[in-house]
Order: structure tokens, then sequence, then C-alpha cells
């Protein structure tokens, strides 16, 4: 299955991102309340994703600054916006849990 442009599930309930050229960029592990710290390809915290009152997430870096939302669609995808609200991007479910991201 090609990577490209995906985020994956992995076995403990982690997430593994790809880029558009399918090369490994980061990952996501699951916190206690629903959220999700991130990191980069060598173990570093680049920040954290905390769900939102209606389903989707609000996105920090590793200051706490805000750096964007993820809002739910209707079919289980996500619609992505930068720290000022501009739509960035979205994501559309793929087979077995993964998400395909398109960029605006």
């Amino acid at each position: 299955m090609a990577n490209k442009g995906r985020s994956e599930r992995g076995l403990l309930g982690n997430i593994i991102h790809y880029d558009e050229n399918g090369k490994m960029i980061g990952y996501s592990e699951p916190g206690m309340s629903g959220s999700y710290t991130h990191y980069d390809t060598n173990g570093k915290r680049t920040g954290q994703s905390d769900p939102g009152l209606f389903g989707g997430y609000t996105h920090r870096d590793s200051s706490g600054r805000k750096t964007g939302s993820s809002d739910p669609g209707i079919f289980g995808g996500y619609t992505h916006r930068d720290a000022g609200g501009k739509k960035t991007g979205s994501s559309e479910p793929g087979l077995f849990g993964s998400l395909l991201h398109k960029r605006k």
C-alpha cells in the first residue's frame, strides 16, 4: 500500500505521517484525554492536538501556541485551518483507518 500523503494507524494506537512522496515525516502518540502528542522522525516533540467540543481538534506547537484546527466533515474526514481560520486542506478517510491528506 502506498503511504503517499497519508497518515496510517500503527499497532498501538499511534499514527504515522507520510509526505506526498511517501517519506515518513513524523508520528503522533495518543494521550489520556483524547489528545495526540506529535513528534518528528527523530522523536523530538513538535506539538499537540487537543479534542474540541464538536469532534474536531485544536493544534498547538511545542510552545503551546495555536497553529490551527481540524473540523470534522460529514463522512469522517476533516477540514484543516490555520491559526487565522483560513482553510489549508482536508483529509478524507481511506481504507483500513487511514486518512488521505489534500492540500488546498
